[in-house]
């Protein structure tokens, strides 16, 4: 699959600078690719899809993080056998606003470690809706951003 077939929306974030009443951040990934592909890699062995509690969102950063034009990768990731489900390149900014507004839904709704959701369309039809509440960030060498991360309170890394 290649990250062109992925188009990123994010819904519920501008709230954090308006004012505006908190609502929890969405980040749906349409997918435009060959379907079987994707499919067979959200779903385990057995052909169930996997569940929220067995995937992981990370970003990586490709350039420095001080860089105005920083750009990195959006991934989801199979928990437990590391397999990369997708990947998408993405603006540095954008995503770091992405996990600030999940990190003040989450206090706005005590849930210290933030909240947010991620919708998976292939064409357009919803195959797979995850609740999640860690967003982890890496920078250009692969150490964790503990400050830019979302990171439930309690979680150890």
């Amino acid at each position: 699959m290649r990250r062109d077939h992925f188009e990123l929306a994010v819904h519920n974030i501008d709230w954090v600078e308006t004012g505006d009443p908190p609502a929890e951040p969405r980040v749906v990934i349409d997918f435009d690719g060959p379907k079987d592909t994707l499919t067979d890699r959200l779903t385990d062995p057995e052909g169930n899809l996997l569940e929220a509690s067995e995937t992981d969102v990370t970003f990586r950063l490709q350039d420095p993080l001080d860089d105005p034009d920083a750009a990195g990768v959006v991934s989801v990731t199979d928990r437990i056998t590391g397999d990369f489900l997708l990947e998408l390149n993405e603006d540095a900014d954008d995503v770091l606003r992405f996990v600030r507004a999940a990190r003040e839904y989450g206090q706005s709704t005590d849930d210290d470690g933030g909240r947010y959701s991620v919708v998976i369309r292939i064409d357009g039809e919803t195959v797979a809706t995850y609740s999640k509440s860690t967003f982890l960030v890496y920078d250009a060498n692969g150490s964790l951003l503990r400050s830019k991360s979302l990171i439930p309170s309690g979680v150890e890394l």
